[in-house]
C-alpha cells in the first residue's frame, strides 16, 4: 500500500509491469514474514515449531499483501487519487492486520492439518491480541519499505528523464556551436580571395578573370559543403583542389600542389570544411610570404585505426616552439575547437615542422566509413 503524496507521473512504457511489481513484493513480504517466524520462536524459546510458525507467518504476509497491494495498485496507482485516499488507507493498513491474521492461521491450520481456530476463543485470547499487534507492526515495515524502494525507483526515473532532457540540449547547443565555428570560417577564406581579386583587377583584367572563373568553381564545389554538418573525405579533398587552383592562378610559378586520397578513403565520413582551413593556413601563412614560394602537399591515410590527413607545405615553418605547440590564426583555432566539441579527447590537430623546412599539419579523428 502506499500513502506517497507527491504528483508523478511516470512517463509511458517506463512504469514497471503489475506483474513485476507484485513479484517483487511477494519475494520482500516471504523474507520478512521468514524473519519474524524465527524471532518468534526464539522469544518462545520452541525452537521444534520453526516450521509451523514459519507457515503460519508467510500465509498471513501473503494474504496482507493481497489486501493492500491490491488497493495499492488498482486505486492508489493513480497520483491523482493519492492525496485524498490517504486517511482511508490509513484505516485499511490496521484493519489488515486482525484480518490477514486470522486468515493466515485458518489457512497454516489447514495446510498444516492442525484445523481451524474457533473464532470466539480467538478474540478472548490476549496472546492473540499481541500477535495481531505484531501483525500490524509487520505490515507497517512492510509498507514503509515498499514505499520506499518506489521513492527510489520514482527518482531513478526522473533522473533518467532529466539526464536525457538535458543530453537532448546539450545535442543542439553542440550543432549550434558548430554551425558558429562553421560560420567563422566560411567569411574568412571569402574575403582574404575577394581582396586579392580586388587588388588584381587593377594590374591584370585577364588574370582576375581567370581568377574568378577559378573561384566559381571552387565555390560550386564548397557550397553543398558548407551548409552540411558531414561530407566525405573526396568531397573535403575535391574542394581543397578547386582553392589550390585558385590560389596557383593567383601565385603563379610560386605555387604547387599534390593532393594523395586512396580510392577506398573516398566515402569516409568527417565534419564539413575541417580540411580548407589547413589548406589556407598554408598558402597564407606558410607559402606567400615565402619569396620562392614552395609545395603544399594533401595526404590522408589510415593509421592506428584512426584517419590521418597530413596537409605540409615547404614554406617558411613554425617560428618557434611555442608557436609549433598553440598553433595560429583563426582557422586553426576554429577547427581545434570543432574536433574538442566533436570528438573530445579522440581527435587532435598538432602543428610540427616539416623537413627540410616548413609545417606539417596532422589532423587525427575517428575513422568512420559511410
Amino acid at each position: 500500500m502506499t500513502t506517497h503524496t507527491r504528483s508523478f507521473q511516470p512517463s509511458p512504457g517506463t512504469c514497471r509491469p503489475t506483474l513485476r511489481r507484485l513479484a517483487d513484493d511477494a519475494g520482500l513480504t516471504v523474507v520478512v514474514c521468514a524473519w519474524a517466524a524465527v524471532l518468534i520462536t526464539l522469544v518462545n524459546g520452541k525452537t521444534y515449531e520453526l516450521f509451523d510458525q514459519m507457515v503460519y507467518s508467510i500465509c498471513i504476509g501473503v494474504i496482507a499483501l493481497a489486501i493492500l497491494d491490491g488497493v495499492r495498485l488498482t486505486v492508489l496507482d493513480d497520483p491523482a487519487r493519492r492525496r485524498r485516499w490517504l486517511i482511508p488507507s490509513l484505516v485499511l493498513l490496521v484493519a489488515t492486520a486482525p484480518v490477514a491474521h486470522f486468515c493466515g492461521i485458518v489457512v497454516g491450520g489447514l495446510l498444516l492439518g492442525t484445523g481451524r481456530p474457533d473464532l470466539h476463543d480467538y478474540l478472548n485470547d490476549r496472546g492473540q491480541r499481541g500477535m495481531i499487534l505484531f501483525t500490524l507492526l509487520g505490515i507497517c515495515a512492510m509498507a514503509l519499505m515498499v514505499l520506499n524502494r518506489e521513492r527510489v525507483e520514482r527518482i531513478k526515473l526522473e533522473r533518467t528523464e532529466a539526464r536525457a532532457r538535458a543530453e537532448t540540449v546539450e545535442r543542439q547547443a553542440l550543432q549550434a556551436q558548430l554551425r558558429l565555428l562553421q560560420a567563422q570560417i566560411e567569411p574568412h577564406m571569402l574575403f582574404n580571395t575577394l581582396a586579392n581579386l580586388q587588388g588584381l583587377i587593377a594590374i591584370d583584367p585577364q588574370q582576375a578573370s581567370r581568377m574568378l572563373d577559378h573561384l566559381i568553381q571552387y565555390l560550386r564545389a564548397t557550397l553543398s559543403a558548407t551548409r552540411a554538418e558531414t561530407t566525405t573525405l573526396g568531397q573535403e579533398f575535391a574542394a581543397a583542389e578547386a582553392y589550390l587552383g585558385l590560389m596557383a592562378v593567383r601565385m603563379g610559378a610560386r605555387l604547387s600542389y599534390r593532393c594523395i586520397l586512396p580510392d577506398d578513403l573516398r566515402g569516409t565520413r568527417l565534419p564539413a570544411m575541417l580540411l580548407q582551413p589547413l589548406v589556407e593556413n598554408a598558402i597564407i601563412h606558410g607559402l606567400e610570404p615565402n619569396i620562392e614560394g614552395g609545395t603544399v602537399t594533401v595526404e590522408a591515410s589510415v593509421r592506428a585505426g584512426l584517419l590521418d590527413i597530413c596537409v605540409s607545405d615547404t614554406g617558411l615553418g613554425l617560428p618557434t616552439t611555442q608557436t609549433a605547440a598553440k598553433g595560429s590564426g583563426v582557422g586553426v583555432t576554429t577547427t581545434r575547437e570543432r574536433l574538442q566539441a566533436l570528438y573530445g579527447a579522440r581527435a587532435a590537430l598538432t602543428l610540427l615542422p616539416a623537413r627540410p623546412h616548413g609545417v606539417l599539419a596532422r589532423l587525427t579523428l575517428p575513422l568512420e566509413t559511410a
